[in-house]
């Protein structure tokens, strides 16, 4: 395969990764948002809480959409460290998700409705670049090259979750 045709196949591969992982995300981000309103409208929580735990709801729901939807096809033999990988770096992106509300909350005194599902919002898409980065990355990686090809090993590090095709040298 021309190296062209390989740059294509990896590109299109990324594409339906990204479209899957955002079909999945965009639910995520109704279930987050729908429980935090909820939380936040029916209970005197103060709004981080509440959006804490609507974001804790969601890692829930993402994890199993992610892994039997998503991700469905890579290595499931490591289920412990993939879950723990998961939830460190969903706790990494509920600190950036929660952190910008709070910042929004309490530095700014921006507490209306409104504004807090803006900044909720703001701080779910930022959160949501890197969790994609780190998902696919970290936790979700790809089955090792069948029959040994010359691809880097996905246990070696970072980068292990797009090798799909072998890497041709010259």
């Amino acid at each position: 395969m021309s190296e062209r045709g390989a740059l294509r196949v990896r590109l299109d591969r990324l594409m339906r990764e990204a479209v899957k992982f955002g079909a999945v995300g965009g639910a995520g981000l109704l279930v987050n948002l729908l429980v935090f309103n909820l939380v936040r409208h029916t209970t005197s929580l103060p709004v981080v809480r509440a959006s804490v735990l609507a974001t804790v709801v969601a890692i829930v729901f993402n994890y199993v959409g992610f892994r039997y939807f998503t991700y469905r096809d890579r290595d499931k033999s490591g289920r412990t460290k993939e879950l723990t990988l998961f939830l460190l770096f969903s706790a990494a992106g509920l600190v950036i998700e929660n952190g910008i509300l709070y910042t929004a909350t309490y530095g700014f005194g921006w507490d209306s409705p409104l504004q807090s599902n803006v900044f909720k919002f703001i701080g779910i898409g930022i959160a949501t670049l890197f969790r994609f980065w780190s998902y696919r990355t970290w936790v979700f990686r790809a089955r090792p090259v069948a029959g040994g090809g010359s691809g880097a090993d996905p246990e070696s590090g970072p980068g292990g979750g797009e090798q799909s095709e072998p890497v041709r040298v010259r």
